[in-house]
């Protein structure tokens, strides 16, 4: 088992991809450490990925308070004694729109949480990485490479960039450490919230979710969506071993929408 006995915080975790990437971690032997604002979430995601409570451990952290990211670092090492990796889901993506039409008190908001609140509980769990080396994960986005034309996302784009920005001068600065920093970033996932675009989409248009999902599809180079599930396994890799020489890296899940 590729995570056997590594202790992996994951922030962000929900229905979707934090869950995924949670599971993954279970799986493939380790330990998750999970956080998400809303409790129920997560004691409902340790349940499924880990009935017997073996090697999940779970609490509420909002990531734009610093004590909150500190508490979920001491909780992995309470609970398992170590810190191997994190794992930065947790973002805010309900901001739509473009320039013209901004309210930047909101992308305040999105950015203190997107690059703010990852940059907070990365360095909250820098002195445990640091004893043995490790991995830090962003997830990020394709828009902050590439503008979708479907969905206009400008301020979330601009904050996932920045902090791509920010995992080159991470990449660089932790290294001396043995501490890995990458980026995933995922295109049109099929997942809860590219299930609900749509079948919205389908119902304020008056047609078929087929063909909605259809529309999608027809942009990549492979015949249907990447899943959370799989960018969950592009995670797990580089928070291995497998990846011990990948760092600085941004990694495009997105079935060959965009290539670079």
């Amino acid at each position: 088992m590729p995570l056997r006995d590594r202790t992996v915080i994951v922030s962000g975790v929900g229905a979707g991809l934090g869950h995924q990437v949670a599971a993954t971690v279970v799986r493939d032997g380790g330990n998750a450490v999970l956080g998400a604002r809303t409790e129920a979430n997560l004691a409902a995601a340790a349940r499924d990925i880990d009935p017997g409570a073996a090697r999940t451990a779970y609490r509420a952290t909002d990531i734009t308070d610093e004590s909150q990211c500190e508490a979920l670092a001491a909780l992995a090492l309470e609970r398992f004694g170590r810190i191997d990796a994190v794992v930065h889901v947790a973002a805010r993506d309900t901001c739509f729109g473009g320039l013209e039409d901004a309210d930047f008190a909101t992308w305040q908001q999105v950015i203190d949480v997107n690059l703010l609140g990852t940059l907070r509980m990365t360095r909250a769990c820098l002195p445990a990485l640091k004893q043995r080396g490790g991995a830090v994960v962003v997830i990020g986005t394709q828009s902050s490479v590439a503008a979708p034309s479907q969905v206009r996302q400008a301020a979330y784009a601009a904050s996932k960039g920045a902090l791509t920005s920010a995992m080159y001068s991470l990449a660089r600065e932790l290294g001396p450490h043995r501490i890995r920093v990458n980026t995933v970033l995922p295109g049109w996932m099929w997942g809860p919230p590219v299930k609900a675009y749509v079948r919205l989409t389908a119902q304020s248009e008056g047609v078929a979710e087929d063909e909605v999902l259809g529309r999608l599809t027809g942009r990549m180079a492979l015949p249907e969506l990447a899943t959370d599930a799989d960018v969950a396994e592009a995670v797990a890799f580089l928070v291995s071993d497998r990846a011990r020489a990948i760092t600085g890296q941004s990694l495009l899940v997105n079935a060959g929408e965009l290539m670079r």
